[in-house]
C-alpha cells in the first residue's frame, strides 16, 4: 500500500496530532496521503465518495468504531480496505489505540503485512402505502424503535414472504455479525464471529416470557411492518445514526447489502481474544 485517505474526525482529542504524525511519517517512507477532516454530524455524510481517490490503497480513521462505521457506509460500493485507529474509548472495530506505535502500522501497511478481512452490510428499503421512501445501508445493525413516549410497540415479522410472529416490545433489532457485539449484545442477543454472514433478528425488552433471538441464513430477508395498533412515533435507525420515520403500516425490508467492507487487521489475535480484551475494559 502507498496511496492513503485520512478521514479525521475532530472530536476526538488528539486528532490533529496523530493526523500530523501519520502525513509526515507516510511522506518520509514513500507513501502519500490526502486528508478529510471535520466534525461528525448524526445523519450527515461525513466523506463524500467521490473526494476519495480513485488510486487509493487504503482509508484510515481517525476517531472511533462511530467514525470507520460512518466511512463504510459513505464509502459503500468503493471496496476500498479500511483501518480505524481508536481516539475515542471502547472500539471493537478500530484496530489500535492513539497510545500504541502508528509507526509500527504505518510499517505494516507500507510492506503489506496484513490481512483483509470481509465484513457484511444490510441495505433496508422503508415503504409507505407501497412506495419506496428511503434506502440505506448498515455495517452494524438497522433497528425499529419509537421516539417519545414509552409505549409497547407491536411489529409483524415477515421471513422470505412467510409470515413470522408479531412482537410485542420495545424495538427491534436486525444486526449483522459484526454488529453482534453492538446494541445485539447489550439486548440480550448473541455474539457472532464477525466476518460470518448471518442475519440476527432481536427483540428489545419483549413484553412476553417466550421471545428470543433468531439467527438467520445470509439469504434471508426480513420484512418488518409497523402495527396499525401502535401510537406515537417510529422510526428505523441505520447504525445509531441515519433515522427514518415510520408511520403505522410502514414497513420496512431487510436484506444483506450487495456491498460489502473490507478491514484491515493487523495482528493475529483472534476474535475470541479481542473479546475478551474489550468485555474485561467495560
Amino acid at each position: 500500500m502507498k496511496q492513503f485517505y485520512i478521514i479525521v474526525n475532530e472530536e476526538k482529542e488528539n486528532a490533529d496530532r496523530v493526523r500530523t504524525a501519520i502525513e509526515r511519517y507516510l511522506a518520509a517512507h514513500g507513501g502519500c496521503s490526502e486528508t478529510s477532516r471535520g466534525k461528525y454530524r448524526k445523519g450527515d455524510r461525513f466523506t463524500a465518495a467521490s473526494d476519495v481517490p480513485e488510486n487509493t490503497d487504503c482509508v484510515i480513521t481517525l476517531g472511533g468504531d462511530g467514525t470507520l462505521i460512518r466511512a463504510a457506509r459513505d464509502l459503500a460500493g468503493r471496496e476500498i480496505p479500511l483501518l480505524g485507529i481508536n481516539l475515542g474509548d471502547l472500539g471493537y472495530l478500530t484496530q489500535i489505540g492513539h497510545e500504541d506505535n502508528v509507526e509500527e502500522l504505518l510499517d505494516a501497511l507500507l510492506c503489506d503485512h496484513y490481512q483483509l478481512q470481509r465484513r457484511m452490510m444490510l441495505r433496508g428499503r422503508v415503504s409507505h402505502q407501497g412506495e419506496l421512501r428511503a434506502e440505506d445501508v448498515a455495517l452494524n445493525d438497522i433497528v425499529m424503535t419509537r421516539e417519545g413516549e414509552m409505549r409497547v410497540l407491536k411489529f409483524g415479522i415477515h421471513v422470505n414472504g412467510q409470515f413470522l410472529n408479531e412482537y410485542a416490545a420495545d424495538g427491534m433489532i436486525v444486526s449483522t455479525p459484526t454488529g453482534s457485539t453492538a446494541y445485539n449484545l447489550s439486548a440480550g442477543g448473541p455474539i457472532a464471529q464477525p466476518d460470518g454472514e448471518l442475519l440476527i433478528l432481536t427483540p428489545i425488552c419483549p413484553h412476553t416470557l417466550t421471545s428470543r433471538t433468531i439467527v438467520l441464513g445470509p439469504e434471508t430477508k426480513i420484512m418488518i411492518e409497523v402495527s396499525e395498533k401502535n401510537r406515537g412515533r417510529q422510526m428505523a435507525v441505520f447504525d445509531g445514526d441515519t433515522r427514518v420515520e415510520m408511520e403505522a403500516g410502514d414497513q420496512i425490508e431487510i436484506e444483506r447489502s450487495e456491498t460489502a467492507v473490507r478491514i484491515v487487521r493487523l495482528d493475529h489475535r483472534s476474535f475470541l481474544d479481542i473479546l475478551k480484551h474489550k468485555l474485561g475494559a467495560v
